[in-house]
Order: C-alpha cells, then structure tokens, then sequence
C-alpha cells in the first residue's frame, strides 16, 4: 500500500509531497476498506499543498480531497454496503492513496457501469457549477450570465448545466488556445479575455441583459465581469487563478448597483441541511452515471508519480482534469 504523503507545506507543491508505503489496519467496527479507483487533483489541493487554502489539514497529511473507490472489506457491525461496491469517499479524506478505511456511513453507493474517472470528480467542481446557478440569483430559462475561467473544470460543468436549463452563458477565456475547447463543451459564445469585453459581449449577445457574472480570476478580470453586467447585476466570486485581490470600481458598485458576492463550497456544506445537500449529490450522480454530465481529462497517473501529476495540476494552460489512478 503506498499513499501521497507531505509532512510540511511549501511554495512549490511537487516538492512536498511523495508516494511512500504504509501499513494499514484492519477495518474497525462500522468501518469499510476502500480501494481506491480514482482521484482528482483539485485547484484546491495545490493550495493546500502551498498553505494558500481557506482550511488546512494538520501534519503530516495525506492529499486529495475527492475520489472514488470500491469497497473491498467489511468491518464488523457494517450493513447496506457490499464487497465491491463503488463508493463516493468522504470530502477531505485523504484520497491520493491506494487503500483507506472509512466509516461505512460516510460513504455513499454510486451507480455500478459508469465511469469511476468521472465519478471521482463528482465533489467539488459539479456543486459548484450547479450552485452558482442556483444559490445566487433566481435565473429561469433565457436569462443570460457570464463566466471567466470557462475552460476550467467548473467552467465545463457549468455550461453543461446551463444549457439544459436553458440559460444563455457569455464564457470568456484568457487565451485564445482555450477557445475550441470551450466550445467543444457545447458552448456558444465564447470570447478571449481584455480591456473592451463588456463591448465585445453587447456585439455578441445583442446587447441582452446580463444578470449575473461569474468570475473565477479575480484582479482586473473582476471589474470586466462587472462592465459587462446589466446595472444591479451581480458578480460572484469563487476564485483567485490571477492571484490578485477582486478589483471592482466605486463607479460599478456606486453608480450602476453591482453586488460583488463571494462562494465557497466548503461554507455550503456547512451551512445546509443534510436533505439539500444529498438531493443535489443524487441529481448529479445520475447525470454523470448518464453520461449527461462529464468533465475533460487531460492526463492520469499512478501514485509513484504524484510529483509530476501535482506540477501539471499545478501548471496553467491545461485543457482538462488532472486524476490519480492509485492502483493502475
């Protein structure tokens, strides 16, 4: 048994972490071993790994914050869970490993038959996609909104979800080799970013209103969301790719009324009820067992090549999701 372990955080992340073996105990009572299938490498991880995220783990930890297994031993007192069924692993688990013991309640069934590359994706960037669009503002079919980051995982997942609820969605990319991808996700308009977007996004929409703006860049990238919103609209941000604090004008917020809002998926869970939350994990499962709801892939690897797989994750210009195959 090997997993991703970091005793200490540090500005590069590859430098931190290694594959290393450990041993692991039986499954106590209530408990399940999980081998794991899949994990994602995740924004969030990376910051974690640098010490930049909003919460992190005491030291040493294992990485990975998402994933998906199959359950290979029970543990005495465990029922509705079988030898070989496919589980979503507890957020925050510790998921870049080859085997981990969980507590049989915390783990939910998946579908058997869909693609556990997929499944292994489905806690973090889903939700947030389908969150956006629901928890900021009221939006109904024809409204419009934009996004920056739209070649990011959740820029996928969200122009998926738009469009079957039929939601118009203006995506900005910030260049012009990320365009083609966007666009192969099923997206319509699809505009690089720079100082005349909010122009640029009236020639392309008509000058329709835009209700809501999306930004995952913060930085100068913000007040140019907010440029091509209609007055009272609302930017949400859940991101920082530029580094830079969110940059909105007094003239923006004064003059034309744009609220600037914050999100955060780990504060969601918090702060909703068990019922909602289980509601929106069953509707994106079966998206995504349906093949409805899928993310790009860019590249997979095994655990003894951790290092190489966090610098891609870590690197820019990528045109899909980064996943950990622990066991091949």
């Amino acid at each position: 048994m090997k997993h991703a372990l970091y005793p200490h955080r540090g500005p590069v992340p590859q430098d931190v972490i290694d594959a290393v073996e450990f041993e692991l105990p039986a499954p106590g009572p209530g408990q399940v071993r999980v081998e794991v299938l899949a994990a994602a490498i995740n924004p969030s991880d990376v910051l974690t790994l640098t010490g930049e995220y909003g919460m992190l783990p005491p030291l040493p930890a294992v990485g990975g914050n998402e994933g998906v297994g199959k359950v290979v031993e029970l543990g005495s007192g465990v029922q509705g869970l079988a030898v070989g069924q496919t589980v979503l692993l507890p957020v925050g688990c510790g998921t870049w490993t080859t085997h981990l013991n969980a507590d049989a309640a915390a783990l939910v069934p998946l579908p058997e038959g869909a693609d556990p590359r997929q499944l292994a994706m489905l806690t973090v960037n889903p939700p947030t996609a389908a969150l956006l669009l629901s928890d900021i503002l009221p939006l109904q079919a024809g409204d419009w909104v934009i996004q920056n980051a739209a070649n990011s995982a959740v820029g996928g997942y969200l122009v998926q979800i738009a469009r079957a609820r039929g939601i118009h969605v203006v995506n900005v990319v910030r260049r012009e080799s990320a365009v083609a991808d966007v666009k192969a996700s099923g997206a319509d308009i699809v505009l690089v970013d720079g100082d005349d977007l909010a122009e640029r996004v009236r020639d392309a929409t008509g000058g329709a209103p835009i209700k809501l703006g999306i930004d995952a860049v913060g930085g100068a990238a913000t007040g140019r969301i907010a440029a091509a919103l209609a007055s009272g609209g609302t930017v949400v941000n859940y991101g920082a790719m530029s580094g830079e604090p969110c940059a909105l004008s007094p003239g923006e917020l004064i003059f034309r009324g744009i609220t600037l809002r914050g999100f955060w998926l780990a504060y969601w869970f918090k702060v909703t009820d068990a019922a909602t939350r289980n509601a929106l994990f069953a509707d994106l499962v079966r998206q995504i067992a349906t093949g409805a709801l899928s993310a790009r892939i860019q590249a997979t690897y095994g655990l003894d090549d951790i290092k190489q797989a966090v610098a891609e994750a870590a690197a820019g210009e990528r045109s899909g999701k980064i996943l950990l195959l622990p066991n091949g």
